[in-house]
């Protein structure tokens, strides 16, 4: 797999082309891993991002089935951009530029850059999406960061409410009431247990800490998807533009309908605070 490399005194960010992924983001400091390194330490969500009911939806009365997924047989799983290749528009000592080109028969027709750079302690993603179909289209963007955790890795956030999971994956009815272990507006270390739910309200920050290492994720979006697997050293801190199963729910929170030439993004940041 073809590999770039960026690098400050800071950081050290290792990216892939194929699936815009990163392979990699540590701390030069602490000589830690922010990320938990693999294939897909993080990955970019577009045109849409998680599950889609029935794999579809109405829009202006008229049915729109989702394409397949090579890796999902019932939904087209965070959309495409993670599985395709994107181009390498440009790689120099501040930033690496992927763009990707992507058509479906369902009406999705989008240009997409992804800019990824460091500025001191900061990593910085940059998402742009640019519908190319004549026909107006909703599109969705998140991402989708592995953060690496330690038995001692401390989370916090605020949020008004979460999306309990349901049956495939899919959210439940919203509930303004957080459970225990879906509480993290005080610091603590995730339950060893199942947890996939998306939040509302978030106040589009989260703090993370491993020892000697504080970590900030910021993105200007009120909803963010957790997911936790027993046993693994990753815990994942995904923002997103729009809820889960958006395309069906009333008024279709944060999606973004674009017609030809129109854009929406998504920036995320992740900070080394000490």
């Amino acid at each position: 797999m073809q590999s770039l490399l960026l690098e400050n005194s800071h950081l050290r960010l290792v990216v892939a082309p194929e699936g815009a992924a990163i392979l990699s983001l540590d701390s030069l400091a602490h000589q830690l891993p922010i990320l938990h390194p693999g294939e897909k330490a993080l990955f970019p969500m577009l045109p849409l991002a998680n599950r889609v009911a029935g794999n579809h939806f109405l829009l202006h009365g008229e049915t729109i089935t989702l394409p397949e997924s090579p890796v999902d047989e019932q939904f087209f799983l965070h959309g495409d951009g993670w599985l395709k290749s994107w181009q390498v528009e440009t790689e120099d000592s501040k930033q690496i530029v992927l763009t990707l080109d992507s058509q479906h028969e369902c009406g999705f027709d989008y240009h997409a850059r992804l800019n990824y750079r460091l500025e001191g302690k900061r990593f910085i993603a940059e998402l742009v999406l640019t519908h190319r179909g004549s026909k107006p289209m909703v599109y969705g963007l998140g991402f989708h960061p592995f953060f690496h955790l330690t038995p001692t890795t401390h989370v916090q956030f605020g949020a008004t409410g979460f999306w309990p999971e349901g049956e495939n994956h899919l959210p439940l009815e919203w509930r303004d009431q957080l459970t225990a272990q879906t509480n993290f507006i005080t610091a603590k270390i995730p339950d060893n247990q199942w947890l996939n739910v998306g939040y509302s309200g978030w106040n589009g920050t989260v703090l993370i800490e491993s020892g000697e290492m504080r970590l900030q994720l910021k993105c200007a979006t009120p909803y963010l998807m957790v997911f936790r697997m027993v046993d693994e050293p990753f815990i994942c801190l995904e923002p997103q533009s729009h809820p889960v199963n958006a395309h069906n729910m009333a008024g279709q929170p944060g999606l973004v309908l674009l017609g030809a030439g129109e854009s929406t993004q998504l920036q995320m940041e992740i900070a080394v605070l000490s």
